[in-house]
């Protein structure tokens, strides 16, 4: 690849899944129907929520803001990865890939933030439910949300910085789908010494941080349902957490898969093969999870597309996903 200055490479090549030519069109497949679905299902979301006035509340204002992330982080990786199937190309210029990088950053940086901030909200709706409506106000939800903009933003921004100061030799293979910040580190030839402190320290800041506030959140939860004498008000109570701690499982679950198979020896493949879980998958299952027991949401989108079945807009998903699979092929 040509060298610019000697210290920046102007291509990177992102190795993906597998280069069998037989399995490309499985996973342009896959792939597209899997970002379609979550597209079109975080979207529902979004519409539910700001379409309904009775679901202009904390809980939903912040599931909503969580679906966008969703839709964002997942057009991060997935449409590139589509484009070099289809085109049979892996090549990624150097700017696009600090761009994809800085992104990626944000938005799992932030998809973190806000679980943090939904837990926080359960803990203030179930632990002191009758200052709920005080402390949960609109201009406190919004202030919740900007700090955790302004926090990945600023974030993400120093990362970016940081790497694009490295220097890349003759190795600009990327063993993944998508510029991925270890990966860009290990492929550096200059010292990384300095990157490879900040990245641990944010991760024990920005991932431990959130973590230990999700768990002290839900264990002053289960004390206060604990005391709810009827097991009518506990199942009620419980009730309102059930979605937000499978969302935070499989995220975290999901999280910790990638860094144990990063950590192995001959990772590279397992590696990327793990990120599918939390860069697809969980965006893909979030609507879901918020939405199949969840009434509001339900009668929200039965009201906004007036008793319109929903099955009429997953077939023509399923059509388009046809269409373009059919034209991989040819």
């Amino acid at each position: 690849m040509e060298l610019e200055n000697d210290t920046r490479i102007s291509e990177f090549l992102l190795l993906g899944f597998s280069e069998e030519p037989e399995l490309q069109p499985f996973l342009f497949g896959l792939f597209l129907s899997m970002y379609l679905v979550t597209i079109l299902g975080n979207l529902l979301i979004i519409v539910a929520v700001s379409s309904d006035s009775q679901l202009h509340t904390p809980m939903y204002f912040f599931l909503a803001n969580l679906s966008f992330v969703d839709i964002c982080f997942t057009s991060t990786t997935i449409p590139k990865m589509l484009v070099n199937i289809q085109t049979q190309r892996k090549v990624i210029t150097y700017e696009s890939c600090i761009m994809q990088m800085y992104f990626f950053i944000l938005f799992i940086v932030l998809d973190n933030f806000l679980l943090t901030v939904m837990a926080y909200d359960r803990f203030v709706a179930i632990c002191h439910p009758l200052h709920y409506m005080v402390t949960m106000n609109p201009w406190f939800c919004g202030l919740l949300v900007l700090v955790s903009w302004i926090m990945t933003v600023l974030y993400s921004l120093l990362q970016t910085l940081m790497v694009s100061q490295l220097s890349f030799c003759t190795e600009v293979e990327i063993p993944h789908f998508f510029c991925e910040l270890c990966q860009m580190i290990q492929l550096a030839c200059s010292d990384t010494f300095l990157n490879n402190m900040v990245m641990y320290f944010a991760a024990i800041l920005l991932g431990g941080g959130p973590i230990a506030g999700i768990l002290y959140s839900y264990f002053k939860i289960v004390s206060s349902i604990h005391r709810i004498s009827s097991a009518e008000g506990k199942y009620k109570a419980f009730s309102t957490c059930v979605s937000h701690l499978l969302v935070v499982s499989l995220f975290y679950c999901s999280s910790l898969g990638v860094y144990l198979s990063s950590a192995a020896p001959q990772s590279s493949h397992a590696s990327a093969v793990a990120s599918v879980m939390y860069t697809v998958v969980t965006p893909m299952l979030n609507p879901f999870i918020y939405s199949l027991r969840n009434r509001d949401i339900k009668r929200a989108l039965n009201v906004f597309f007036k008793g319109k079945p929903l099955k009429d807009f997953f077939k023509e998903v399923t059509l388009i996903s046809g269409l373009m699979l059919n034209s991989q092929k040819l």
